[in-house]
């Protein structure tokens, strides 16, 4: 997977496409400009979150709290890849805390962090819906199911080997 880098004027340029084409419409298209806003960034630091806010006349409370509730919606960077630990019900009991504790030593980061050259991040959620893989790790759009924590290592080289690190 390789990420396509715009510059910050060119951010700046698609930001502003989306939000005059969604002005003014209020809280029935800030999921969908949100949606968009993401896809520019990467993520929604705090100036998207306010430029949302003023284009669609809804307050940046109201913006903060739907990015906040919906895990799909990110306030950090991400990096090109991105392990996401499910630590729900299932896969909690099934050692999936294991799993984030083995991740964040082998990256040498934490849960909600990106590693210096932002090739990779980790975060976690509550439930991904897959429980019957429980313990489950995504990994962008890979789904891995009941892992151990000895097979994160490969998994790590792997796209440690696809990103060239």
């Amino acid at each position: 997977m390789s990420i396509i880098k715009l510059t910050p004027e060119e951010q700046a340029t698609k930001l502003e496409a989306v939000l005059s084409k969604y002005k003014g419409q209020g809280q029935k298209a800030l999921m969908s400009t949100l949606q968009q806003a993401q896809e520019i960034y990467g993520y929604l630091p705090l100036p998207v979150q306010r430029k949302v806010a003023d284009a669609l006349d809804v307050s940046v409370a109201n913006v903060y709290g739907v990015i906040s509730f919906y895990s799909f919606f990110s306030l950090k960077p991400k990096g090109e890849y991105a392990f996401n630990v499910c630590l729900g019900t299932a896969c909690y009991v099934k050692g999936s805390q294991a799993l984030l504790d083995k991740i964040e030593e082998s990256l040498g980061i934490k849960s909600g962090d990106v590693t210096e050259d932002t090739k990779f991040s980790i975060s976690s959620c509550r439930c991904v819906g897959a429980c019957g893989l429980a313990p489950v790790l995504l990994v962008n759009d890979d789904v891995y199911g009941r892992l151990t924590p000895d097979e994160i290592p490969a998994i790590i080289a792997k796209y440690k080997e696809e990103a060239n690190v």
